[in-house]
């Protein structure tokens, strides 16, 4: 079985996830930016026949944006080793599997929330987010340091 965390775990790992999430959207546009910049090139010669290219310059945008890829693969990595599940690069949602009443359900943060504040089972999904209430309390004094 994954990692599961209480509702207290979680809540105290927002600032570092948070940070985390933020730098692998901003790589990930980044890298998003110059793709579109690529193909636009791509266009202009196809559509021309042919145009001069000046080759080391596209060499070093196609550097960066591999590299923002790359940096947004290591991010999300990172996050995925802390046993947070990213289900929303763009929107910024994460899951966190947490134990309730015996079952793996999902407490379920999105960036710009200030606290988590909802969870839903593992087949509903974000549409299914239900405010979190007493059982989540109960859930961290039962378990076992």
């Amino acid at each position: 079985m994954s990692r599961t965390f209480t509702l207290s775990e979680a809540q105290t790992l927002l600032p570092v996830l948070e940070a985390l999430l933020r730098r692998a959207q901003k790589s990930g546009t980044r890298a998003a930016e110059i793709e579109a910049e690529l193909e636009q090139l791509r266009q202009k010669i196809f559509l021309q026949g042919g145009v001069h290219v000046d080759v080391a310059t596209v060499a070093r945008r196609r550097a960066e944006r591999d590299k923002a890829l790359q940096d947004t693969k290591d991010t999300l990595a990172e996050i995925d080793a802390i046993g947070v599940q990213v289900k929303d690069l763009e929107k910024g949602l994460l899951d966190f599997p947490c134990v309730m009443d015996g079952q793996t359900v999902l407490l379920c943060w999105k960036l710009g929330e200030k606290e988590i504040g909802y969870w839903h089972s593992t087949e509903e999904g974000f549409a299914g987010r239900k405010p979190i209430d007493a059982r989540f309390g109960r859930a961290e004094r039962e378990r076992p340091n």
